[in-house]
């Protein structure tokens, strides 16, 4: 096995899958093998206790990288949905009440916004990404990708909201989109290119 350059503060699969792609596809040099999960070193879950995107970004990465003693990105993200101000927000992986149950925040979601006309719903995703390195070096990198919440889910693929996310510019949902069509896009996409020259001046791959 590679020796381990970067961890990547997550246990979510789908988010893991996105940022490997990305990050692999921005930083130059850069071995995939050695980008390894929180996961596999075995570093517990962080309580995500902060009150924006950024601040829950810096927990989980700054956590990591003290665990491991090596360099460390993490990401926070959501769905703000307007005319519910901005809710989910950070709740968005728990807005159903238990984290990470995908169907019953997209039910939930769906029920609460079961007579709002398709004219009103207009929504974003919402990232934050943070670099954190051993020595103290810190670095937030921010995304947004616009769009309108469909009435019911549409398409396989992707994880989260996506289903019902239909992109400014897009006839398909965000589950519709190939892999590579979304991380073109998506707010996890433009945080994580935003980061990829800092990674490149920090980690030496």
């Amino acid at each position: 096995m590679a020796e381990p350059k970067l961890i990547i503060a997550t246990h979510n699969v789908g988010k893991l899958a996105e940022l490997r792609d990305i990050l692999s596809a921005e930083v130059a040099g850069i071995n995939p093998e050695t980008i390894v999960t929180a996961e596999q070193w075995n570093v517990p879950d962080v309580k995500e206790d902060g009150t924006t995107f950024a601040a829950n970004a810096l927990l989980k990465a700054r956590a990591v990288s003290q665990a491991t003693g090596l360099p460390a990105v993490a990401d926070d993200s959501g769905l703000a949905v307007n005319i519910m101000g901005g809710s989910p927000g950070i709740f968005s992986a728990r807005w159903s009440g238990r984290h990470g149950d995908d169907e019953a925040n997209n039910r939930l979601l769906l029920a609460q916004l079961s007579d709002i006309p398709e004219r009103r719903r207009g929504a974003q995703f919402v990232c934050a990404a943070a670099f954190v390195s051993p020595s103290g070096f810190e670095h937030i990198a921010d995304g947004v990708m616009k769009g309108r919440l469909l009435a019911e889910p549409r398409g396989e693929a992707g994880f989260g909201y996506d289903p019902l996310f239909l992109p400014d510019g897009y006839d398909r949902s965000a589950a519709e989109l190939s892999a590579d069509e979304k991380n073109a896009i998506s707010h996890r996409g433009q945080a994580l290119q935003a980061l990829a020259s800092v990674i490149s001046e920090h980690v030496e791959f």
